[in-house]
């Protein structure tokens, strides 16, 4: 996989930013590119590389995010890519000048919100420890052992493991022509989920998301013990007089 780097954040749209990239992603004679743009000096993450992989037979230009700064000729594997529903359009430009201008755009808004995610997931990591009241850690995986309403918009997540406990940033399934993705914190624990807007207090938040898990951890144990007695009773039906 040829990629390029973009090592410069303070690039403006087509300077730059988009001239190797687009030689490799637009030029390239073969059925299929990928590109690479790295992100540094995040407060959680610290640096992820985002992998742009267009292939003609999928008609898309997916995204993919990856821990860690890739270098050229480096091989990543299906565990090391995190898929972001938030692909480039180049759809609409007529001109490589146009493409070129489009793709900087498009970059430098998956950029931004990668670092605004990457701010708020630092902030909520001082109110997780309090409410949890347990040491926090960062896992920093593309796989995740409970599920989510929306999708990972980074391979981080906060995680206070004695309240199993999991907070990490997720986004809406837009394309980036269509400008930043809508985006929001989710706080997950086994079997229940609720997704956080950025600008919510994270304190208010978690302290709503126990008290829901509560409710849910209720209702379940209200639903198994309704289950039990229902099988109870249909044995006793079933079984002899004297047990009734």
């Amino acid at each position: 996989m040829d990629e390029q780097h973009h090592d410069r954040q303070d690039e403006r749209p087509g300077e730059g930013l988009a001239d190797e990239l687009l030689r490799s992603a637009l030029l390239d004679p073969d059925a299929a590119a990928a590109v690479a743009l790295k992100v540094h000096g995040l407060a959680v993450a610290e640096q992820l590389t985002v992998v742009f992989h267009g292939r003609r037979d999928l008609g898309t230009i997916q995204t993919y995010v990856a821990n860690g700064g890739h270098g050229s000729g480096e091989r990543l594997g299906v565990r090391d890519l995190l898929r972001v529903p938030c692909d480039l359009d180049l759809g609409e430009t007529h001109t490589r000048a146009e493409a070129e201008e489009a793709y900087a755009a498009q970059a430098r808004t998956l950029r931004d919100a990668l670092q605004m995610a990457d701010t708020v997931l630092a902030i909520w990591e001082g109110p997780l420890r309090d409410v949890a009241d347990s040491a926090v850690g960062v896992v920093r995986s593309v796989d995740l052992d409970v599920p989510l309403p929306a999708h990972r918009l980074m391979p981080i997540a906060l995680v206070a493991p004695e309240r199993h406990l999991v907070v990490v940033p997720v986004c809406g399934a837009r394309t980036l022509a269509e400008g930043r993705p809508p985006m929001g914190i989710a706080c997950a624990q086994q079997d229940v989920a609720h997704v956080y807007s950025l600008p919510d207090d994270p304190e208010a938040s978690l302290q709503d998301f126990l008290v829901r898990a509560a409710e849910h951890a209720r209702t379940m144990a209200e639903r198994l013990e309704a289950q039990e007695r229902s099988v109870r009773r249909f044995l006793e039906l079933n079984g002899p007089d004297e047990a009734a």
